[in-house]
């Protein structure tokens, strides 16, 4: 963990902010990649069963209304990531070269591969992600130590 008794608190609570601003746009592709993964592994789970629908919109609903483990503990916050951001672009040329818009035409093969690769991109977006939690997490500690301590008057706080 990082010592943040140099910085003043505008410098912890702008640093936090542009971290948090960062680990949305992670979650935000991290959530994207995980979709795209949960269709590849449906179609996985399409063919192994021999199923041979065709009806799209229910089998999308259906992957897309699945639960997934319980989340962050954190409140959400509002999420706007652009549509040219690193991550997104990352990932939609991952998507391209792995053929994800022809998935129900890929061989198997290339089928597999395409969950490996989205699983081990989503893998390090989670990994990115608990790196940034890490990092947030040390600054709001820092920050409640210091009002706990007189460090910071609470007052300014709520006159933000």
């Amino acid at each position: 963990m990082t010592n943040f008794e140099q910085l003043s608190l505008d410098e912890i609570r702008s640093r936090r902010a542009r971290l948090q601003a960062q680990e949305d746009a992670v979650s935000f592709v991290r959530r994207l990649a995980q979709g795209r993964l949960d269709l590849a592994r449906d179609e996985e789970r399409r063919r192994q069963s021999n199923d041979r629908s065709v009806n799209v919109e229910s089998e999308l609903a259906e992957v897309f209304g699945q639960e997934h483990g319980g989340g962050s503990a954190r409140p959400p916050r509002e999420t706007n990531v652009a549509t040219d951001h690193p991550l997104v672009v990352e990932l939609e040329r991952l998507c391209e070269s792995l053929g994800f818009g022809s998935l129900r035409q890929l061989d198997v093969d290339s089928l597999h591969a395409a969950i490996e690769q989205l699983a081990a991109f989503e893998l390090a977006r989670s990994s990115e992600r608990r790196a940034l939690f890490d990092e947030i997490d040390a600054l709001t500690a820092e920050l409640v130590r210091r009002y706990k301590d007189g460090g910071a008057n609470v007052d300014s706080l709520l006159a933000e």
